[in-house]
């Protein structure tokens, strides 16, 4: 009877009984959306500028999705992939930070960062974020732009890093925006916190976030990696080395990241 019961309840109903996790195999990224319940972009927004203004102001060890942590959570792979990479570059180390928030990964690493020569953080996000980033968060080191193209405009230095974390995943045309980022003399691409599935076949899931960090479901895409590593390939992009996520999900799939160099910067 109980089964019956859920069958006969409205997909967005049903996704939200459920709990914390990935659901679904949808056929496409509109069906996914579809079936999502959404989330408030605003309210998200207000969490992660008053979290992050309390690491800013000294008030608070570390944020992350708009929580507030006692300790940070480094993730020491992509800590030592970016340290790495300003070694090849005589310590400078001028990076875009694509779908960066308000510096979350940033003020992560910022106690690393500054032991080096030069830093640039340039962050790529949506019109809000940048303005309340440039509001109340932009200093010497880190910038906010609304497209990767508006970065190389107006920044001074000329990047040679480009961070996509927990990013790709999310969006409906992942592969547009790296051929966007291949088009630029970018040297290293690093990807990090991305999921990939285990059968070497994309899936669309709905992810449910845990109402402690913010009401919300929306569609998130498990990478076929094959077929993610070769068309970095295809653009005239070597694979370094692989970097190990602190991302799981509940679902057949692993979490993970890669540092890529451009064909012919090696």
């Amino acid at each position: 009877m109980k089964q019956k019961l859920i069958q006969l309840l409205p997909d967005k109903l049903f996704l939200f009984l459920k709990g914390y996790g990935w659901y679904g195999d949808f056929r496409s990224w509109n069906e996914a959306q579809q079936h999502s319940i959404g989330y408030d972009a605003e309210n998200i927004l207000h969490r992660v500028k008053t979290s992050l203004l309390k690491v800013k102001n000294g008030e608070a060890i570390y944020e992350r999705d708009s929580v507030i942590f006692n300790t940070i959570e480094y993730s020491w792979e992509l800590l030592s992939a970016l340290m790495w990479i300003a070694a090849q570059n005589k310590g400078y180390l001028h990076l875009i930070d694509f779908g960066g928030s308000l510096g979350s990964t940033y003020y992560q690493n910022k106690v690393f960062l500054d032991s080096l020569p030069e830093v640039s953080w340039n962050i790529v996000e949506q019109p809000n974020y940048v303005k309340v980033g440039i509001e109340s968060f932009q200093n010497d080191q880190l910038h906010f732009y609304t497209s990767i193209n508006e970065c190389h405009q107006r920044s001074k230095e000329k990047m040679n890093t480009i961070l996509f974390s927990s990013v790709l995943q999310y969006l409906e045309n992942p592969y547009e925006i790296l051929k966007e980022a291949f088009d630029y003399p970018i040297e290293f691409i690093i990807v990090d916190r991305t999921g990939y599935t285990l059968n070497n076949k994309e899936r669309i899931t709905i992810q449910k976030v845990p109402n402690k960090i913010y009401e919300a479901t929306y569609p998130c895409r498990f990478f076929n990696e094959k077929v993610f590593i070769s068309y970095f390939e295809e653009h005239h992009y070597k694979l370094l080395f692989d970097i190990n996520s602190l991302d799981s999900a509940n679902i057949r799939s692993k979490h993970k990241g890669f540092v890529f160099r451009r064909r012919g910067n090696a």
